[in-house]
């Protein structure tokens, strides 16, 4: 019983950090101790590279609506092609005269090392990264580039908006919440990946076995800058209806989220400071948690037999854990707002379990597959 009310309460603790503890303790150091950059209307040289596979149906309309965005100064567009088939090349070729250019990798070879190749035809300041789903706000270059006023910035997020008031739409305005205040008290650990930027003396090297969006964040604090949020530049999605493409979105990313985290572990060490603690926080706790919900359900049954908290405890857990369940199958429950969360809490911890799984048989996740909205 000892035991088991020691895995109990460990368990519970750990959850607790992830999801209410570190960003408490985050929001109170941007408060009491915050790190303000500099920022001003800047106009660096940008290259804007989309990296598409199979994007044909959806890159006129994403390429009207870049070369249609304001800033002070003339950009180029590299359409970025990993191995496309389906006519993705001839769009981009189609539209070369006015400033798209198009890079092509012959295998698909997955979207870092499709990024890769637009990066080595660049010279611009500023490397812009946009997917074709991503929706920019109208001024949104001119927003992002703002903080690279201070030269302590290497890289600058995008805020993601999401449509949806249960789920997923709630799951983004926590990450964005927890992105301002990383970005006021000390780094962001990751960056939006559908769109950010970042300047181009950090993008080499340029790993193709590594999420960008992640390790860019990291290797800007590795070299001692800031990766920050921009809230005035945004970009806006659709929802992923569908629990199975959201499954393979979420294994996917994590998957290549554990592989960046094991290659930067060196900055959990105290002695990165805030960085540790914010990756300690915002990833550690959050990719380990789903072993921490099994132990807290294996323990409060063990503990149940003996004591009444015990059971309450383990009582909630299973009606929590049905309901979510029910959400996911019944259409009529996903409508009522909690339902959806929890269905979508679970859905985000057991694709983390499914992550880890495929990371100790060593098998990483290079190929993209972009997600349907």
């Amino acid at each position: 019983m000892i035991i088991a009310w020691i895995v109990l309460v460990a368990s519970a603790a750990w959850v607790g950090f992830a999801y209410i503890g570190y960003p408490v303790v985050l929001a109170l150091l941007a408060r009491v101790s915050p790190r303000p950059i500099r920022r001003a209307d800047v106009a660096p040289s940008l290259t804007i590279v989309i990296a598409v596979h199979n994007g044909a149906t959806r890159l006129g309309r994403k390429l009207e609506d870049t070369l249609a965005l304001s800033y002070p100064r003339p950009f180029e567009v590299v359409v970025a092609s990993d191995g496309s088939t389906d006519g993705t090349d001839d769009v981009a070729r189609a539209m070369a005269a006015r400033g798209v250019r198009l890079v092509r990798n012959e295998l698909r070879q997955g979207k870092e090392a499709a990024q890769a190749a637009a990066i080595a035809s660049a010279s611009t300041d500023v490397i812009v990264f946009t997917d074709l789903a991503a929706v920019l706000s109208p001024d949104a270059l001119s927003a992002i580039v703002r903080p690279f006023a201070d030269p302590r910035v290497g890289c600058v997020s995008s805020e993601d908006r999401v449509a949806n008031e249960g789920g997923e739409g709630t799951y983004v305005r926590m990450e964005m919440a927890l992105r301002r205040w990383e970005s006021e008290a000390t780094t962001l650990v990751g960056l939006s990946g559908s769109f950010f930027a970042i300047r181009r003396e950090l993008c080499d090297p340029w790993p193709s076995e590594l999420a960008s969006d992640f390790r860019c964040a990291l290797e800007t604090a590795r070299r001692g800058l800031r990766a920050v949020s921009e809230p005035a530049a945004t970009a806006s999605f659709g929802v992923i209806e569908s629990p199975a493409h959201e499954w393979r979105r979420k294994v996917r990313t994590v998957r290549r989220g554990i592989a960046v985290l094991s290659a930067y572990r060196r900055l959990l060490h105290p002695r990165y400071g805030r960085v540790a603690f914010s990756l300690w926080g915002h990833k550690v706790a959050r990719f380990t948690a789903p072993f921490a919900l099994v132990l807290l359900l294996l323990a409060s049954a063990v503990a149940a037999t003996r004591d009444a908290l015990a059971a309450v405890l383990l009582a909630a857990q299973l009606a929590g854990y049905a309901l979510g369940v029910a959400a996911l199958l019944v259409p009529r429950v996903a409508r009522f707002g909690p339902a959806r969360l929890i269905s979508f809490f679970l859905l985000v911890n057991a694709s983390m379990l499914a992550a880890w799984r495929y990371h100790w048989r060593g098998e990483r996740a290079v190929i993209w597959e972009p997600t349907r909205r």
